[in-house]
C-alpha cells in the first residue's frame, strides 16, 4: 500500500487530499455544524459532484482531473460568496475556499507538463506529415 502511495505525484495526492476533505466539510457543514435550517438541509448534496471525480483523481487520469478543475471553481465561489455570512458559516466558508484552492492549484501543476508533452506530441506529429 505504502509503494502505491510513493508512486504517486505529489500533487496528485495534494489534490485527492483536498477533494475528500472537501466532501467531508461540504457534508459535515451542511448536516450538522452549521446547516442551513435546523436538521440539515438539502445543500448536503452540493458534495455529490466531488465523488465523481475522486476515482479519477487517485487513479490519475486526465480527463477526469481537466474536468475537475472546472468542476473546483464552484467550491471555490461558493466559498467566497459564503465567507460574508455571520459566526461559523465565516471560517467554513473560508477552509472551503483554502481546500478548492489547494485542490484547484494542485490538478494545474500537476496537469501542466502532461499537456506540454501532449502538445509537442502533436507539433511533432504535424511536422512529420
Amino acid at each position: 500500500m505504502l509503494k502505491k502511495l510513493l508512486e504517486k505525484n505529489p500533487y496528485q495526492l495534494l489534490a485527492f487530499a483536498a477533494f475528500v476533505d472537501l466532501f467531508i466539510l461540504c457534508v459535515c457543514w451542511e448536516w450538522f455544524i452549521s446547516p442551513l435550517r435546523p436538521g440539515g438541509s438539502w445543500l448536503i448534496l452540493k458534495g455529490i459532484p466531488l465523488l465523481f471525480a475522486i476515482p479519477g483523481i487517485w487513479k490519475g487520469k486526465v480527463y477526469t482531473m481537466q474536468w475537475a478543475t472546472m468542476l473546483i471553481l464552484l467550491y471555490i465561489t461558493e466559498g467566497l460568496v459564503r465567507i460574508l455570512e455571520t459566526g461559523a458559516n465565516v471560517w467554513l466558508a473560508a477552509l472551503e475556499t483554502l481546500l478548492a484552492t489547494i485542490g484547484f492549484v494542485c490538478l494545474l501543476i500537476y496537469l501542466k507538463p502532461i499537456k506540454a508533452r501532449a502538445k509537442a506530441l502533436k507539433k511533432e506529429q504535424v511536422l512529420s506529415e
